[in-house]
């Protein structure tokens, strides 16, 4: 990776962790859904949950019971417990393919990219693969600073959906960290256009900063503004100022984008 795309990288993943609320994947990318659920979602107790991992504990090939102990542990912040369950469950039921893709979606939004690309290239090479599985690809790609390949990625899936909101926003933050903010900004401005982006914030807090990077604050101010607190904005934008006003970083990143 050059200097100036790590050095974007950086910022966004910093001013991102400020922006963006909600996010535990690469930065700015949107929830690549999920097909596959227990049949409740409600928090549990502490309690509850120790009851659930007996339940699966002594059933460990149910799968019903295995993804509802997941996702209580996700839900009080287990991560590497629930992957654990994923990967457990998934060894007991290898033919899965429904099974394979939540755990390499999961794996992706903790970021463990590595370990993410073989389970979703399996799905697809299955045949199998939906939008979903291609999206995921691109995002454990992009994590791992393959960006031509994660794009490759993004396009099988708006191949089969090309009005995708959620692709074309991680698409578009590809660029971003690719350092490309102007091919970015074109992408973002595509998904801020849809009509359902208005029930979507993240999508124009990417907008935001990534408008923000190359400069244009007063723009990026008026595109936070429409989802956050004046005062969480201002905050914002003058930590973006901030980390742009370090040497050379705001003239790399100009330079880079005059192409």
């Amino acid at each position: 990776m050059s200097r100036v795309r790590r050095q974007t990288a950086i910022l966004l993943a910093l001013v991102s962790a400020t922006l963006l609320t909600g996010c535990n994947k690469t930065p700015g990318q949107l929830n690549l859904g999920n097909d596959l659920t227990t049949a409740s979602t409600t928090p549990v107790s502490l309690q509850a949950l120790a009851e659930q991992g007996e339940a699966w504990r002594k059933s460990p090939s149910d799968l019903n019971k295995g993804l509802a102990y997941a996702n209580g542990l996700e839900a009080v912040g287990q991560t590497q417990e629930q992957l654990d369950v994923y990967r457990r469950l998934l060894e007991l039921h290898p033919s899965d393919v429904r099974l394979a893709g939540l755990y390499g979606r999961k794996l992706v939004a903790a970021g463990r990219a590595s370990e993410a690309v073989p389970v979703l290239q399996a799905v697809e090479d299955k045949g199998d693969a939906d939008w979903r599985i291609a999206s995921a690809l691109g995002s454990a790609y992009d994590q791992q600073g393959l960006y031509q390949k994660a794009r490759e990625q993004y396009a099988k899936a708006l191949a089969s959906d090309p009005q995708n909101m959620t692709v074309i926003n991680n698409l578009g933050m590809s660029y971003a960290l690719e350092g490309n903010l102007k091919q970015a900004e074109a992408e973002l401005r595509k998904a801020d256009a849809m009509p359902r982006s208005k029930s979507e914030p993240k999508i124009r807090q990417n907008l935001a900063l990534v408008v923000g990077l190359q400069g244009r604050f007063d723009e990026a101010t008026a595109l936070a503004k429409e989802d956050l607190p004046p005062e969480q904005v201002e905050e914002n934008m003058a930590y973006l100022q901030k980390m742009l006003s370090q040497p050379n970083t705001w003239q790399q990143i100009s330079q880079n984008n005059q192409g």
